[in-house]
């Protein structure tokens, strides 16, 4: 059996997350402490005590599930489950930070600090209500590169995130991803809605954030990697430091290659993928994805004893 393990993005926050993680092993705490020390701020009091706007918010919410991913690995490890169980590791947009730092080619507080850095950037690359995201259900990726294509007119408008093949995620200027909408609803669409989100990512609106990433980024030591990582742009296999650090940047204005990523890996043989931290979201994607492989969520305490007793 060959596993993956697999990181959550934005959209998985909940208050109290990692909480019960943090009471269970000292181990999870630490990561909570370490990313409390390297913003200089007491997130870990937001992420178990706080207001959920204010966690959504895109600079906290982002080191924010890095921090409960990464404290869901340590109480792994402190059951005797390292990141050699693991043939590949993978996240879902801010999620391939937290599979860099299982992986261990970035420390935990360059990564807070680099979430930071990163959230705050695309909120502040496009004002608010200028951009918009939208889901669109039951075309696959080349209908709906078609769809934001003819939605453009001149304005932005991509296929953002490639997530599975009945989902995808469009991105750009709001009057043009509100045309796409309507486009894909008659193209045969089930459904094609807004979503809740606070700027458009991954799309070319995103251009002044990559700029600041590629800054910053130049900045942090990055180790070659425990295990081979699978980044959101390529959805293949890499193991050089040096790529993965161009391909952060990339990913700021590039497609998240979800599905093509989850079929890669199965594709090397991966028969299980497990959901590292917050919520579910991927593991219903990878099941559309491919119904072969299995899932498991590693997010509480019972769920790291059940990884364990396998």
């Amino acid at each position: 059996m060959s596993i993956a393990f697999v990181f959550p993005g934005q959209g998985a926050q909940t208050i109290g997350m990692g909480r019960a993680l943090a009471d269970a092993y000292p181990a999870a705490r630490a990561v909570f402490d370490e990313v409390d020390a390297a913003l200089g701020e007491a997130l870990s009091t937001l992420i178990w005590d706080g207001d959920i706007e204010a966690l959504t918010l895109t600079q906290n919410a982002q080191p924010a599930l890095m921090a409960t991913s990464m404290a869901a690995m340590r109480a792994l490890e402190a059951e005797g489950i390292g990141i050699e169980r693991a043939s590949f590791v993978a996240g879902h947009s801010l999620g391939e930070y937290s599979a860099l730092c299982a992986a261990g080619t970035l420390s935990i507080a360059d990564a807070a600090r680099l979430l930071r850095t990163r959230g705050k950037a695309m909120q502040e690359a496009v004002p608010v209500g200028v951009g918009a995201m939208a889901a669109v259900l039951g075309l696959d990726f080349e209908a709906v590169t078609e769809v934001a294509a003819e939605a453009a007119q001149g304005e932005v408008c991509q296929a953002a995130n490639d997530n599975d093949p009945g989902q995808v995620v469009v991105s750009g200027h709001k009057a043009a991803v509100e045309r796409a909408c309507e486009i894909a609803k008659g193209k045969g669409a089930k459904r094609a809605m807004l979503l809740p989100v606070s700027a458009p990512f991954h799309c070319a609106l995103m251009e002044p954030a990559a700029g600041v990433m590629a800054d910053a980024l130049a900045g942090v030591e990055m180790k070659a990697p425990a295990v081979t990582v699978v980044p959101n742009v390529q959805a293949s296999g890499c193991s050089d430091p040096a790529a993965l650090r161009d391909m952060l940047v990339e990913q700021v204005t590039g497609s998240v290659r979800w599905r093509e990523s989850v079929a890669w890996m199965a594709g090397q043989g991966v028969t299980e993928m497990w959901e590292i931290g917050a919520g579910k979201a991927l593991s219903g994607m990878i099941r559309r994805i491919d119904r072969d492989v299995a899932t498991r969520p590693v997010g509480t305490p019972d769920d790291v004893v059940a990884a364990r007793d396998g």
